[in-house]
């Protein structure tokens, strides 16, 4: 006989989200955001079974999300699938980029790929590290330019400023140059406005500086940027996530190792942004 309980077996999942709008808040490390953020690389929102794949490199197991898709084309050239769109056989990797290039250097990588693909009649770029970072950083900042044209992302420091006070911010990025007094300023303005409930306590360090995250947003001197609708900052952490996991490893998406290696701006507050 069936039984009513049964219809649901297996198809439970717990994704996590920087936020929830009720119910429990899932504990997790709010200086570090995972990568798997319940969405697939569009936005969209997962299936309740999410297929997992297999790093050939390190064998971890993750989803299509936390991994990176490398596709080989019809002439035996392999190159990065960071959207898992392209067509023919794929594999995946969860490494960073050091850790690929130095795989690739000593040739496990041409084994694992031969294996993986049933073929060893491979060409692997000598930058492959470097074009599965590019491609990172597109997405990114892609994902950047949609949310904007999309009406769901806000620039300037007082109108940022503004909305993460009132708790109307789900998610506050800050340029990798970007004074530190504003960060802070900024930062606290979100916790007044309730970050920590919805998983962090600062905004995220984007890896790029402000000229490149400006043209990506078709503005001037962006410095920091706030999104104001919990699905669309999902889709930007995620993007940011994956290419800040995979140039740093160890690195948590505020970026600090970065900054403390003067990457960070010291300007004043007054610096930070001329745009309102």
């Amino acid at each position: 006989m069936r039984k009513p309980q049964n219809d649901t077996a297996g198809t439970l999942t717990k994704p996590v989200r920087p936020e929830r709008s009720q119910g429990t808040q899932a504990k997790r490390d709010p200086e570090r955001p995972p990568t798997s953020l319940g969405t697939n690389g569009d936005g969209e929102s997962r299936p309740p079974k999410t297929s997992e794949r297999t790093c050939i490199l390190s064998r971890r197991t993750g989803s299509r999300d936390d991994l990176i898709r490398l596709a080989l084309g019809p002439d035996g050239s392999v190159a990065p699938d960071v959207r898992a769109r392209a067509e023919g056989r794929g594999a995946w990797i969860g490494v960073g980029r050091a850790a690929l290039d130095q795989a690739h250097a000593k040739g496990k990588l041409k084994g694992a790929l031969a294996r993986a693909f049933k073929t060893g009649d491979l060409t692997i770029p000598d930058d492959l590290g470097e074009r599965v970072e590019a491609a990172l950083r597109q997405a990114a900042l892609d994902r950047l330019g949609l949310e904007a044209r999309g009406g769901t992302l806000l620039h300037g420091f007082e109108r940022v400023e503004a909305a993460a006070r009132s708790g109307k911010v789900h998610l506050l990025v800050h340029a990798s140059d970007a004074g530190e007094d504003g960060r802070k300023k900024l930062d606290a303005a979100w916790r007044v406005g309730g970050a920590e409930e919805r998983g962090f306590s600062r905004g995220l360090g984007f890896p790029l500086p402000r000229p490149l995250l400006s043209m990506a947003l078709g503005r001037e001197n962006v410095v920091h940027v706030a999104l104001t609708d919990a699905a669309a900052a999902r889709r930007v952490a995620h993007a940011i996530s994956r290419w800040q996991a995979f140039i740093d490893p160890d690195a948590g998406l505020d970026g600090a190792p970065v900054r403390e290696s003067g990457a960070a701006g010291t300007g004043s507050l007054d610096d930070d942004e001329g745009n309102a």
